[in-house]
């Protein structure tokens, strides 16, 4: 495997991971959720800096339906983090806390929860687009060169399950009232294990990511599902 392409599946990973870990805001701690914050952002401008062959070749070739949804979600994604570092930085007490800025708190505080739930699902969906292109890659690193029914049927079942966890998860802790601001306080429970927390929000994005998969292959060509 390129050196290129194992810098961008790291960064991949530790992207999922930090995602995970800011969406626990008041159950890791403020400073902690700041400065895991802005690694985000860092991995992100590595991450497009590593993709820039893509970006640039955005105004060339011919737009398929699977292209145009690609191109929307990146770059709504794209916008989420901007919107969350610009509101974080007006709100950070520990890592910008040094800038001079104090004004539109309250704005702020309502862009960084909006930008936060819809760029984990919007995250979440960008990572089933490239799924097909993840297992290839794993494929070749575990060195499968054959399809297997029966191993198919265990990976499709497996992720439906986890799917049908994360639609449970997803309206038992009101994540829709937060997308759509029909709450602005998001509630935690200072009682509830992390692990209870982030296998629920794995199972949350695992849903997401399952729904940009399968909406994928069937804007994809057939011969490249």
């Amino acid at each position: 495997m390129k050196p290129k392409t194992i810098c961008k599946i790291a960064i991949d990973f530790f992207l999922t991971v930090g995602l995970l870990l800011l969406m626990a805001y008041e159950l890791i701690g403020e400073a902690a959720h700041e400065w895991i914050g802005a690694g985000m952002f860092l991995l992100c401008i590595l991450h497009h800096i590593l993709n820039w062959n893509w970006i640039s070749h955005l105004p060339k070739g011919n737009y398929t339906a699977y292209r145009i949804l690609q191109t929307i979600v990146t770059a709504f994604v794209f916008l989420s983090m901007v919107g969350l570092m610009i509101s974080g930085i007006i709100l950070s007490r520990h890592v910008f806390a040094f800038l001079p800025i104090s004004d539109d708190q309250a704005f702020a505080r309502t862009l960084h929860m909006l930008c936060a739930y819809w760029g984990f699902v919007l995250m979440s969906v960008h990572m089933g687009l490239h799924l097909n292109m993840l297992m290839g890659v794993m494929r070749k690193v575990i060195h499968i060169a054959k399809p297997s029914v029966p191993r198919t049927i265990f990976l499709r079942t497996t992720g439906l399950l986890i799917a049908a966890y994360g639609m449970y998860a997803f309206f038992q802790r009101q994540i829709g009232s937060y997308l759509f601001l029909q709450n602005q306080f998001v509630f935690f429970d200072f009682n509830e294990p992390l692990t209870a927390f982030f296998a629920d929000y794995l199972a949350i994005m695992g849903l997401f990511a399952c729904i940009g998969y399968y909406v994928s292959k069937l804007l994809r060509p057939q011969g490249q599902r």
